[in-house]
């Protein structure tokens, strides 16, 4: 997982560069809570443009960031999701209150 942290703009991004199953989920959690923790940023986004593959453990991973977010008054975006994990996302209830933004791009960040 590759993680880019913007200081003007209180961002944290987190571009996921594997498969998330419960195995590979618990590392990126880790991971994850440690640089919110690190950051305390306003706004994560997880961009899953490298992701071919989610279980339930994916969801549960990004809900529990999501909730983390909260509780640092922050909020939690997703970008770059394929069809296959919209499908997953959209049938769990997770679009309801987590949004999938259409683009993402540094340069667009000031």
């Amino acid at each position: 997982m590759n993680v880019k942290h913007f200081i003007e703009d209180k961002l944290l991004v987190f571009e996921i560069t594997e498969e998330i199953d419960h195995h590979s989920s618990e590392r990126i959690r880790k991971r994850a809570d440690y640089e919110i923790q690190r950051f305390m940023p306003k706004k994560i986004i997880f961009d899953f443009k490298r992701v071919s593959f989610m279980d339930s453990a994916g969801i549960g991973l990004v809900i529990g960031r999501y909730k983390t977010a909260g509780n640092f008054g922050g909020s939690l975006e997703m970008v770059n999701v394929n069809n296959k994990l919209k499908k997953i996302f959209e049938m769990s209830g997770v679009l309801k209150i987590i949004p999938i933004i259409d683009d993402f791009k540094e340069e667009q960040i000031s």
